[in-house]
């Protein structure tokens, strides 16, 4: 079953590192959610207002964990029209996140880290829809022998 959920409250504080705002700021988020039903990607809301200026980065959690199934995984890409029209970028690329992340430590908190790459200023606020989570399969080859549990957070599968 793939399912979005909340992080619990004490989960969010302790990674959003905002103080009070954050209590307030929990309340506020919603599940990611498909735009249309031909929609491929769920839309991620900002948990709070934020402004980019060009060549700046924010890093922040979103708030969100993700059930998926085991042959499954959550790609993240910035909204297309952020990417459009600012040249709003995640620094990673392309955030993956794996099936057995539910389960780690930081209760599979989705954190992310957006870049404006453009020459204008990006105003977000609050319960905007900034990036898009797509659910896909993936396969493995014939001689996979993989037996590794993870057993850490983000970035702990190459440690």
């Amino acid at each position: 079953m793939n399912k979005f959920y909340k992080v619990s409250l004490e989960q969010y504080i302790k990674d959003a590192n905002r103080g009070a705002a954050a209590s307030e700021e929990y309340d506020r988020i919603l599940l990611p959610r498909r735009a249309t039903k031909l929609s491929a990607g769920y839309d991620f809301f900002a948990p709070f207002d934020f402004t980019l200026s060009p060549g700046e980065e924010i890093k922040f959690p979103t708030g969100i964990r993700v059930k998926l199934d085991e042959d499954k995984f959550l790609a993240c890409f910035p909204r297309s029209g952020l990417g459009f029209k600012y040249k709003l970028q995640l620094a990673n690329t392309v955030g993956i996140i794996d099936a057995d992340y539910f389960s780690s430590p930081n209760e599979g908190h989705i954190h992310v880290k957006l870049c404006n790459n453009g020459d204008k200023v990006i105003e977000i606020h609050q319960g905007d829809a900034f990036m898009q989570g797509v659910i896909l399969p993936f396969y493995k080859t014939d001689d996979d022998e993989s037996t590794d549990i993870r057993t850490g957070g983000m970035g702990s599968t190459s440690r």
